[in-house]
């Protein structure tokens, strides 16, 4: 059975942190690529950022970027993303998706997702 799972979002006041992450179980992990998006009621899903297989390359977008960094820990399936100088709008549901490439158009498989609200 194929799962990813995210956890660690919770409720922080800006400027504070979060370090999610996702585990992954039930396929080969080295050999696919990590995305995190996030969605906010009534809005678009967005990309966030995504970590090429064995963490060979990372790719942020422009409002995380120098705030979001992403880790992988391989022995455990998992990949991790520090979130600091967090921000109200960075209130979503943020969910992890394996995928081929780094970025990419296509992403096999999806987590439920894991919520965080940043407070003003």
């Amino acid at each position: 059975e194929v799962q990813l799972v995210e956890s660690g979002g919770g409720l922080v006041q800006a400027g504070g942190s979060l370090r999610l992450s996702c585990a992954a179980s039930g396929f080969t992990f080295d050999d696919y690529a990590i995305g995190w998006f996030r969605q906010a009621p009534g809005k678009e899903r967005e990309r966030v950022s995504c970590i090429s297989r064995r963490g060979r390359s990372t790719n942020y977008a422009d409002f995380v970027r120098g705030r979001f960094t992403l880790s992988t820990d391989n022995a455990k399936n998992t990949v991790y993303l520090q979130m600091n100088s967090l921000r109200p709008e960075d209130t979503a549901v943020y969910y992890c998706a394996a995928g081929p490439f780094c970025p990419s158009p296509l992403y096999n498989y999806w987590g439920r997702g894991t919520q965080v609200t940043v407070s003003s």
